[in-house]
């Protein structure tokens, strides 16, 4: 038996597509699969579903990759955020730093003998053994990644035959190891209450030695996972396979429990504000232009933020404090203390500017606004740019959590980072940023090589993008039957 179906809605969602231009309805024919005047087993129709199903999650090219965030930016309580990443067959947790100040994600190895046995953030250490991995192997000098990797980074084939490396952070700590590609997991959030568990090989680091503030047990984490530019960062690998988009989000918490939200995906914000990233520069560089405090615009030189010449304003989530160059950070201080000179007595704390006071510091301390190009301010509360300092006689200060660098580059680290969401489109070369309680869902713009896909909360639907994607769905089923071609 046969039906006719008069597609209206598929010709005005054409007309709509063509500026409004009327477009006549098309009549199509439809056939049934299974004849009316027969009985179809059950079996039959699962089986069928089966195999539709299977199609569907074949065709799906990518998705959200979601991670839990751990930590807090309190420099009392470690000052850092980190998550969970699973490596290796059968798969094991790690615990990782979050940062956008390198590349490279490494772990610590088994065979390393000088490092940290337990950690001070209540977690228990592991160790990554790629013997004891099915499905990992050593990268070696002669595998074309390496000398990908030699030619752009600081790896190097001195170490027998394996692809080594060799990392020194900013802060005097530093790691050397060797590379090892292993499968990677993750869950993929591919529909408004949807999570696929997944998994990928990619290339990373396994630490056989490490120093500084690395080596400290109250400090002491399983690793670093680098969320730079480079193709070797998590976010590239996983983009280059079509897993993911080349973007990731953050919303760091920054009330006493911490934690917040990780994604490899675009979060959504209508205040969100986006200032392009300095061109050719290995690490995440804004154009920083002016500040300005409660209203009033700073006496500072914008050339001293120009990038250049070792200098430069960048993003660091591994850096839990902010660092200005002097001739920011003296007007910048100044200013501070002149608009709260009436409401909270100044007092010095290890040579850092601190302020007693009897209230709230919302009701007392004014608002900043740090400046970027294309017109992007990032308005700074003062829980932003102050932190608890030690006692003093009088009670307990709040302090100034930025600190000043003589020669050097400008540091946005997770004091003004948290509360706030953060965009870094790779494809587009800018970042984006919205005030944001990070305690609530969140919504998620994904991009994959077919399509655009569209989820609001952590898995409910936006309906602006749905209804795009029917229009686009309709769209398509119109070319496949016009064509003759089975969408079953």
């Amino acid at each position: 038996m046969e039906f006719l179906i008069v597609l209206l809605v598929a010709a005005a969602a054409v007309s709509a597509v063509n500026g409004g231009v009327p477009v006549p309805p098309r009549v199509l024919t439809l056939e049934r699969v299974f004849p009316a005047n027969k009985t179809v087993e059950l079996e039959t129709l699962t089986a069928r579903d089966r195999v539709r199903h299977a199609r569907i999650l074949q065709s799906f090219s990518g998705g959200i990759v979601d991670f839990n965030v751990v930590g807090t930016s309190d420099p009392f309580y470690g000052g850092l955020y980190f998550t969970k990443v699973n490596l290796g067959s059968p798969p094991k947790e790690f615990n990782v730093q979050i940062d956008t100040g390198s590349d490279i994600l490494w772990v610590t190895c088994s065979s390393c003998s000088d490092c940290p046995q337990s950690s001070g953030f209540g977690i228990d250490l592991n160790f990554f053994d790629v013997g004891s991995s099915s499905t990992a192997s050593t990268v070696s000098c002669s595998d074309s990644v390496c000398s990908s990797i030699v030619q752009t980074s600081d790896a190097s084939c001195s170490e027998g035959n394996q692809c080594g490396y060799k990392f020194q952070y900013g802060d005097g700590s530093g790691t050397s190891g060797h590379y090892v590609t292993d499968l990677f997991y993750f869950d993929t959030i591919v529909g408004p209450s949807m999570v696929a568990n997944s998994s990928a090989y990619i290339t990373f680091g396994c630490s056989t030695y490490q120093t500084g503030s690395l080596t400290k047990p109250d400090k002491a984490i399983d690793g670093i996972f680098g969320f730079g530019q480079h193709g070797l960062s998590v976010v590239s690998q996983l983009s280059s396979h079509g897993i993911t988009p080349k973007v990731f989000s953050h919303c760091l918490k920054g009330d006493g429990t911490g934690g917040g939200k990780l994604v490899l995906g675009e979060i959504l914000d209508p205040a969100m504000v986006y200032s392009p990233l300095v061109p050719s520069q290995p690490h995440y560089n804004l154009d920083l232009q002016s500040i300005a405090v409660n209203g009033q615009m700073l006496p500072i030189d914008p050339a001293v933020f120009a990038t250049l010449d070792n200098r430069g304003t960048i993003v660091d989530t591994g850096t839990t404090l902010t660092y200005l160059v002097v001739e920011a950070f003296e007007p910048f201080v100044n200013a501070i203390t002149s608009a709260v000179s009436q409401l909270a007595t100044p007092v010095l704390s290890k040579d850092t500017q601190c302020y007693l006071v009897t209230s709230s510091i919302n009701e007392i301390f004014p608002a900043v606004s740090l400046n970027f190009a294309g017109g992007a301010a990032m308005i700074l509360k003062p829980e932003n740019y102050l932190v608890h300092g030690d006692p003093v006689e009088g009670g307990t200060p709040w302090c100034i959590g930025f600190q000043k660098v003589q020669n050097g580059v400008s540091i946005l680290g997770d004091l003004v980072l948290k509360d706030k969401i953060f965009v870094y489109d790779l494809s587009k070369k800018r970042i984006g940023w919205a005030d944001y309680d990070c305690s609530n869902d969140v919504n998620v713009s994904i991009t994959s090589s077919k399509d655009e896909y569209r989820y609001a909360g952590e898995l409910s639907e936006s309906s602006s993008s749905t209804t795009t994607s029917i229009l686009k769905a309709i769209l398509l089923h119109i070319v496949a039957v016009t064509l003759g071609s089975s969408l079953w």
